[in-house]
C-alpha cells in the first residue's frame, strides 16, 4: 500500500477566439501553437505510456470554449492550413542552413515533429482533439473535469445567482455533450471562490474542486490535515488545496525546472531573427512579424546572447527533473505520512499551456515523471481526486475562504484600475438577461425569438470571460480584449431591445450565431 498520492491536475483552457471574417487573424495564432506544442505532445504521451503498460493517472479540464474551437471544422481547417506554411518554411530551414552543422540538426528537428503534427492531427485523430482526450478517459488513465462556460469570474458574479447558476450549468451540458457523462469535478475559473458556489456545483452533481493554498488553509474551521486532504463543504462538494512546494518547483521563475539554462528559449523565434524578407511569407498579412513556433536558441542564462539548443542534452535535463521531482514528493509523503497517521493527497495543478508551449520540455517531464513514479518508487500513487474520494469518503467539514489563484491570492488581478469599468456594463446585461429569461420563459415556443435569446444568453457569456479582465491588467493584446468585451456588449444589448420590441432582425440574428457558434444547444431558461 503506498504511503500517500499525487495528483497532477492540468488546465487547458483558452478564450473562444474565432474570426471568420478574416482569413487569418493573429489572436486565432494562440489556439494552434497550443494544439502543436500542448495537445498533441500530451496526447502523443499518453499513447506512449498507453502503448508501454505503463500505470498512470492524470487530471485534466478542457473547458468548453476549448472543446468549441477543438470541434470546429474552419479552425480544423485553418490549422492544418497553417502547419502546411509552417512545413514549407522548414523545407526552406533546411536549405538555408545545410552548410551550418548545429542549425541544419535544429532544423531537422523540428521538420521531423511538424511532420508528427500533421500526421498525428489529420490522420490518427482525424481532426477531432475533444474525441482523442475522451478515449483516455474511457480506458480509465485520465480524468477529463470542466470549468465555467466561459471561464467567467464567478466571485464578481455573486450578486446575481443566476449568472453564477448558468455558467455551470452551461458548462455541464456541454460537458455532457463533449464527453457522453456528466463531469464530476470543476475548475473553478482561476480557482476563484467565493463561499455559497458551491450550492451551485451541488445542484449540478459536481463532486469536487480545485482551490489555492490559502483557501484551503483559511477555511473555517481550520482544516486538521492542511491542504493534504479534502474538506467537504456544507453543500456537499469537497474542495482540494494546491501544494505549496510542488508547484514552486515548477512555477517559479527563480527556482522552478523551466528557467533551466539548456531548456528552450521561447522568446527568440524565427519570426523575429530571420530576415523580413525572407520570413514575410510566415507572419502576419499585414507584415508585422510573429512567433513561428521555429526557436534554435536555448534559455543560457540572464544574458542576450544566446546558445543554440540542444534537445538531447533537455531531454536528459527533463528527466533529471522528473527524478527530482519524484523524490521530492517521496520524502514530502513519507514525513505526511508521519505526522498525519493518514495518507495524504498532494494535489499539482499547473495551467496546461505551460507544457509544451511555455516550458516546451514540459510534456518530456510528464512522461518520465510518470514512468519513474511506477517503476521507480513505492512510497506514493498517482491519483485522480475523484479516485481518492472513493477511497476516501470521510472528510472533515469546513467553509474555505474566499480566495483565487491570481497574485495576491484574491481578486485584484480581475477587478482593478484597468479593468473596472467592464463590470457595470456586465452587469447591467446580466440582469436584463435575467428580465428577459423570466419575461419569456413560460411563453409558448417561438423560434425566432428563443433563436435571440439563446444568442443574447451566448453573447452574455462570452462577454463575462475572465480572459478579457486578465488581458486588460497584463497589458498585452489590450485592444483586442476591450473590443471582444464591448462587442459582446453591444450584440447583447442590440438583441436586447429587439426581442423586447418583437422585431428581431433574422440577418443581424444569424451574423451572431455565424461568428460565434458556441454552445449550440444554449436553454436560455437557465436565467430564469
Amino acid at each position: 500500500m503506498p504511503l500517500g498520492y499525487v495528483a497532477p491536475i492540468l488546465h487547458a483552457h483558452l478564450p473562444f477566439v474565432r474570426h471568420p471574417e478574416y482569413p487569418e487573424f493573429l489572436e486565432e495564432d494562440w489556439f494552434y501553437e497550443a494544439i502543436t506544442e500542448t495537445y498533441l505532445p500530451l496526447l502523443d504521451m499518453m499513447e506512449g505510456l498507453v502503448r508501454d503498460g505503463v500505470p498512470f493517472r492524470l487530471t485534466m479540464s478542457l473547458t468548453p470554449p476549448l472543446c468549441a474551437m477543438m470541434r470546429d471544422p474552419m479552425l480544423q481547417e485553418r490549422y492544418v492550413h497553417g502547419l502546411e506554411k509552417l512545413l514549407e518554411l522548414i523545407g526552406k530551414e533546411l536549405e538555408r542552413t545545410r552548410h551550418d552543422p548545429v542549425f541544419h540538426e535544429l532544423a531537422r528537428f523540428y521538420h521531423d515533429r511538424l511532420h508528427q503534427c500533421r500526421q498525428m492531427f489529420c490522420d490518427r485523430y482525424r481532426r477531432d482533439l475533444v474525441g482523442a482526450f475522451r478515449k483516455f478517459q474511457d480506458a480509465g488513465v485520465l480524468e477529463i473535469i470542466t470549468c465555467g462556460a466561459t471561464h467567467g469570474f464567478l466571485p464578481l458574479m455573486r450578486e446575481f445567482p443566476q449568472a453564477v447558476r448558468a455558467q455551470i450549468q452551461v458548462a455541464r451540458n456541454d460537458y455532457r455533450n463533449c464527453f457522453g457523462r456528466d463531469p464530476r469535478g470543476i475548475w473553478l475559473p482561476e480557482c476563484a471562490y467565493y463561499p455559497g458556489v458551491e450550492n451551485y456545483l451541488q445542484e449540478a452533481e459536481i463532486r469536487w474542486f480545485i482551490l489555492d493554498a490559502h483557501g484551503v488553509l483559511y477555511a473555517e474551521p481550520r482544516p486538521a490535515y492542511g491542504v493534504f486532504a479534502p474538506v467537504f463543504t456544507q453543500a456537499g462538494p469537497a474542495a482540494f488545496g494546491r501544494d505549496i512546494e510542488s508547484s514552486k518547483q515548477v512555477w517559479s521563475a527563480e527556482e522552478g525546472y523551466p528557467g533551466d539554462g539548456d531548456y528552450r528559449d521561447f522568446y527568440r523565434d524565427c519570426g523575429f531573427d530571420l530576415e523580413y524578407d525572407y520570413i514575410r511569407p510566415y507572419i502576419q498579412p499585414n507584415g508585422m512579424r510573429k512567433f513561428t513556433g521555429l526557436k534554435y536558441y536555448r534559455i543560457t542564462g540572464k544574458t542576450p546572447h544566446k546558445e543554440p539548443y540542444r534537445p538531447w542534452v533537455a531531454r536528459e535535463r527533463a528527466a533529471a527533473h522528473a527524478g527530482n521531482f519524484m523524490f521530492n514528493r517521496e520524502k514530502q509523503i513519507e514525513h505526511l505520512r508521519r505526522e498525519m497517521g493518514v495518507e495524504p493527497i498532494v494535489v499539482c495543478p499547473y495551467d496546461a499551456e505551460l507544457y509544451g508551449h511555455w516550458w516546451y520540455e514540459g510534456p518530456m517531464f510528464l512522461d518520465y515523471l510518470f514512468r519513474k513514479t511506477a517503476y521507480d518508487q513505492k512510497t506514493f500513487e498517482m491519483i485522480t481526486p475523484s479516485e481518492f474520494l472513493g477511497r476516501h469518503n470521510t472528510h472533515q467539514i469546513a467553509t474555505p475562504s474566499a480566495s483565487s489563484w491570481g497574485n495576491e491570492g484574491h481578486w485584484s488581478v480581475w477587478l482593478e484600475g484597468s479593468n473596472a469599468w467592464i463590470y457595470p456594463h456586465l452587469h447591467m446585461a446580466t440582469v436584463r438577461m435575467i428580465e428577459l429569461a423570466g419575461r419569456f420563459h413560460q411563453t409558448q415556443p417561438h423560434q425566432l425569438r428563443d433563436r435571440a435569446l439563446r444568442q443574447a444568453a451566448r453573447e452574455l457569456l462570452l462577454a463575462q470571460s475572465s480572459d478579457w479582465a486578465f488581458i486588460m491588467k497584463t497589458g498585452t493584446m489590450v485592444p483586442y480584449a476591450v473590443k471582444r468585451t464591448k462587442d459582446h456588449l453591444l450584440r447583447f444589448n442590440r438583441l436586447y431591445d429587439q426581442i423586447l420590441a418583437d422585431r428581431v432582425d433574422e440577418s443581424f440574428l444569424g451574423n451572431c450565431e455565424w461568428r460565434n457558434p458556441i454552445f449550440l444547444d444554449l436553454d436560455w431558461r437557465v436565467y430564469a
